[in-house]
């Protein structure tokens, strides 16, 4: 694992760590047909399509066949939420998209009251710790993809590296070739040099050769004329 890999990975943890501290559950009303009613609300800073995935993932997994989703407002009725009442309660939930991410929003009718913070604050605490929970997961999850997506990235450099160290290695090979042509080609220039000289020498030794041919055909004619003038002579 390189270096720039475990700086990510570190700075992955630390961006954990502080998303999860900005995940505040507060008290705030929210209208459901038509009624206002009091609840719990969990900021998170991740896309809101993949929160209400996960949340709607995470309610059908404790509840099944429990969870009713008319146009994004999501209702349960009789079902136990451990820790806040041992009895059923009727659950209204909703997820919405803010500019700095998603809000979960859920109000819990408890039969002889509304989840709220002073009327009924150690349900409150324990549908607290319910967001939280749920908050944090994603941010976990969210790391995770990080990480996997860091693994991958890191396999790709390292790839793209050897790629690249393939192709020096091939035009190293290519500057061999190159050198070694080179080196020929200078071989059969020398080669041509001394073939060059060596027929030079031969027209040089060709033009001695036709000197002397034709001084003896001057030599022959010069004979020639003296046996004819010898022959012209004789009586």
């Amino acid at each position: 694992m390189t270096q720039r890999l475990l700086f990510f990975l570190f700075a992955c943890l630390v961006s954990f760590g502080a998303l999860a501290q900005r995940s505040p559950v507060d008290e705030t009303d929210n209208t459901i047909d038509g009624i206002p009613r009091k609840g719990q609300r969990v900021s998170i800073q991740l896309d809101n399509r993949r929160v209400e995935a996960a949340w709607l993932k995470y309610l059908n997994d404790k509840y099944p066949g429990k969870v009713k989703n008319v146009k994004g407002v999501i209702k349960l009725d009789g079902v136990v939420v451990e820790d806040v009442s041992p009895t059923p309660v009727r659950v209204i939930t909703k997820v919405d998209g803010i500019p700095t991410g998603t809000t979960v929003w859920w109000s819990i009718d408890l039969g002889n009251a509304y989840l709220g913070r002073e009327a009924t604050p150690v349900q409150w605490k324990a549908a607290e710790k319910y967001l939280k929970d749920f908050a944090r997961g994603m941010y976990r999850e969210d790391v995770v993809a990080q990480i996997s997506e860091a693994e991958k990235a890191l396999v790709q450099s390292q790839n793209n590296h050897a790629a690249i160290i393939a192709k020096v290695e091939v035009i190293k090979k290519d500057v061999d070739k190159n050198k070694a042509r080179k080196l020929e080609i200078q071989q059969q220039l020398a080669q041509n040099a001394a073939e060059l000289l060596q027929y030079n020498n031969l027209i040089d030794a060709n033009l001695k050769e036709q000197e002397s041919a034709r001084a003896d055909i001057v030599n022959m004619r010069v004979s020639l004329e003296s046996v004819k003038d010898r022959m012209n002579k004789i009586e």
